[in-house]
């Protein structure tokens, strides 16, 4: 089976209609699965293409009210796709519900799923059914007039935008905005895996519609204007199987069964509009030393769910293997670096607070080829052939699941921050290098998704007034930009969106 292996172009579409207020709602945690696919070693350098694309390295709201309760905390349980490729989440659309795979993702903004009319997916793909669902409208003609096309590095999906029911366990928008695929290069999407939910902010969204995280929080029905995940690992695990338990999304707040301590928030930059999640990197420390890095607004990092690995520019990735004994450029795949696969390469980052330990396993991909004494590292150079300005407010550097699996992570829109924590002894522990993957105690087990009774560990607080800004600003070059990169070494698919 072909894996996900895209770059999106999203061209922009006129505002659309806002979605009516939502009942008030205490946070929901989603459990998230992981997906695995097996690739030649050479697909990575194919998922640095993309992502380099990714980020630029190439209406009246219904006055409608609703009775508002006290909030609740639950959460979904999520997927691990192809030992660490990617984390998709579970969300349902239409009347009645049909239910889809998505890719949960905060280095994008835009819903889409394939529907029924799809050329070019898979036999296996779940496809959106228009035809019968009652709740379906198009969108405003302005937006919906023509085929909006999203144009990756290898290949593209075409589509209409068009409005309908989402829903994902106790949270709905009426009239969600999202764009129907129907047509996709020939595999684009790999599995069960229908499309991706973007959960970065509005103003990076091509199609302008609000993104569904978004239209709750502007709406009330968050209990406080968070988004939390806990990433299981098997990267390590020579036994997972091709989807495995990927940990936990939690919608609206955190959930401290699975993190243990305080959670440390950083700002964001507050100098430009929010499209992305960044931080700027401050450090890096490479065993046991610390790194020479460029810092400050020259150091901007998105922090990304959809991405598996971490990018960097040029110099600081130089620095980061020349810290390594025994690193060196991998020749047939620009932009990676080798190291033996007998050494232990133990990175730790931070971006102006603690240095959070990334588990030595995340950061070895596997050997270069069967019999190799050299394996592949999950830092590369972002930078190679991309025309992105350093300080320009773009990211410099691209975070992805290989640090994000070491920590618990939660975005947070008012004020725009990013907060990170120790993860329990639950979910694994922070940074521990361990034989087994971090799923060895589950505290989801097997069980669906929660429903609105129950919740699992105590909901976090966060500050309420986070507002939609209705104000139209310029977005930056990278709006628009996603990509959903596949790589494989050593039987496990690598995926950035």
């Amino acid at each position: 089976m072909v894996p996900l292996s895209i770059l999106l172009l999203l061209f922009p579409a006129s505002v659309l209609s806002a979605p009516s207020p939502q009942p008030l709602l205490d946070a929901i945690h989603v459990p998230l699965t992981r997906r695995n696919v097996v690739h030649n070693i050479s697909h990575y350098a194919v998922a640095a293409e993309n992502i380099r694309g990714k980020y630029g390295f190439s209406s009246s709201r219904n006055a409608a009210t609703n009775s508002k309760r006290a909030g609740l905390a639950a959460t979904f349980s999520t997927v691990n796709q192809q030992a660490d490729s990617s984390y998709y989440g579970t969300l349902t659309i239409g009347t009645p519900p049909q239910s889809f795979n998505v890719i949960l993702d905060t280095g994008s903004s835009d819903l889409w799923v394939a529907d029924t009319a799809c050329r070019g997916c898979e036999s296996t793909t779940p496809l959106f059914n228009t035809a019968q669902s009652s709740s379906l409208k198009a969108a405003p003609a302005s937006s919906s007039s023509q085929l909006t096309q999203i144009q990756y590095g290898s290949g593209a999906v075409q589509g209409q935008i068009v409005q309908d029911t989402v829903s994902m366990g106790p949270f709905n928008i009426p009239e969600q905005n999202f764009l129907a695929v129907s047509r996709t290069t020939s595999g684009l999407l790999d599995g069960t895996v229908s499309g991706i939910m973007g959960l970065a902010f509005e103003a990076l969204a091509s199609t302008n519609a609000v993104p569904f995280w978004q239209a709750l929080a502007s709406n009330g029905a968050l209990s406080a204007p968070e988004m939390s995940f806990w990433l299981t690992r098997f990267i390590n695990d020579p036994n997972a199987q091709v989807v495995e338990p990927g940990g936990a999304f939690t919608l609206g707040g955190t959930n401290s069964t699975f993190f243990t301590g305080n959670i440390e928030f950083l700002n964001m930059p507050s100098t430009q509009t929010e499209t992305f999640w960044l931080l700027p990197m401050a450090s890096v420390n490479v065993n046991g030393n610390n790194v020479a890095i460029t810092t400050g607004s020259s150091a901007l990092a998105a922090i990304d769910t959809g991405t598996t690995l971490i990018g960097g520019p040029t110099t600081d990735v130089q620095a980061i293997w020349n810290a390594v004994p025994g690193s060196a450029p991998v020749s047939n795949m620009q932009g990676f670096f080798s190291f033996p696969c007998t050494s232990t390469v133990s990175v730790s980052i931070s971006f102006g607070g603690n240095s959070w330990p990334i588990n030595p396993a995340d950061m070895n991909l596997g050997q270069l080829q069967a019999g190799s004494s050299q394996c592949l590292g999950g830092i590369f150079d972002l930078s190679l052939g991309s025309n992105i300005e350093s300080g320009s407010g773009n990211p410099n550097w691209v975070v992805g699941d290989t640090f994000l699996k070491n920590v618990y992570s939660v975005f947070r829109a008012s004020p725009p921050s990013i907060g990170f924590a120790q993860l329990s002894a639950a979910a694994g522990g922070s940074g521990t290098s361990t034989t087994q993957p971090n799923t060895s105690a589950n505290p989801l087990g097997n069980n669906p998704p929660l429903t609105p009774s129950a919740s699992l560990g105590t909901p976090g607080s966060a500050p309420s007034g986070f507002g939609k800004n209705d104000a139209q600003r310029n977005k930056p070059i990278l709006k628009g930009l996603m990509v959903a990169m596949s790589v494989v070494v050593s039987g496990s698919m690598w995926l950035m969106l």
